[in-house]
């Protein structure tokens, strides 16, 4: 079961977002619990047990002695360096704050009065989400760095990869999404080797995802989309098809 920790110096925000995440986790039937609501980064960390794979809703302005809200993730990613930090505050964009302290948050959700506990909610699905991704066979994902935050896409739901114009960047498709991250299709032909075919120097796609390929025009439809197809991209297709055109 995944612990979720809340810390919060505003003791209405703080009800407000055990109250929706108790009766968010309770609906969807999560396999988790709301461990601890602190309003202290001391109450938090007593709590808080070393090691366990856990979820962190933390209050950026917590004033508390020597303690806010990036040095408490500070001390928890030192316990729990898998942990999910997500950080709630008044301000905007507070990114470069956690480069400072070498933390790697997963969202912020912006004060916004009675509408702070859905965002909570929200946030919290989609990290249920993401646990669940990362709990599949590690054979049958395809994990990357975008941005301050790894990724787990599962590999049935990736349709191509495409070199990115930035260089040593590569865009990952899904039917639904596009991640851009560092990397070369050289590495990825060479990883995935067997499920994705190297159809053009810009292009790797899934062999599964294939639904037609037009020989004169030089494409290839993965997924509802187009690829371009180059002269060993089409020998590599053919071989693979034990023949053509």
């Amino acid at each position: 079961m995944i612990s979720v920790y809340l810390c919060d110096d505003e003791e209405a925000v703080l009800h407000q977002l055990k109250t929706a995440l108790v009766w968010k986790i309770f609906v969807e039937n999560y396999d988790m619990k709301v461990a601890c609501a602190a309003s202290t980064a001391g109450e938090l960390l007593n709590a808080a047990v070393d090691g366990s794979r856990s979820v962190y809703f933390l209050d950026v302005d917590l004033r508390d002695g020597e303690w806010d809200g990036f040095k408490l993730g500070q001390e928890l990613r030192r316990r729990d360096p898998h942990g999910t930090l997500i950080y709630i505050t008044s301000y905007g964009d507070l990114t470069w704050k956690t480069f400072q302290y070498h933390l790697e948050a997963f969202d912020y959700i912006v004060k916004e009065g009675d509408q702070t506990g859905s965002a909570a909610a929200r946030c919290l699905e989609a990290v249920h989400a993401r646990l669940l991704d990362e709990r599949q066979d590690p054979a049958e994902v395809f994990s990357l760095r975008t941005g301050d935050e790894t990724r787990h896409v599962p590999l049935a739901n990736i349709l191509f990869f495409e070199t990115a114009p930035k260089a040593h960047h590569v865009f990952l498709h899904t039917a639904d999404s596009r991640l851009d991250f560092v990397g070369s299709l050289n590495e990825l032909e060479r990883e995935l080797a067997g499920r994705f075919v190297r159809v053009h120097r810009a292009y790797l796609a899934a062999w599964d995802k294939i639904e037609s390929v037009d020989w004169r025009k030089n494409r290839v439809r993965v997924g509802g989309r187009e690829c371009l197809l180059s002269r060993s991209g089409k020998a590599e297709l053919k071989k693979k098809l034990g023949g053509g055109p």
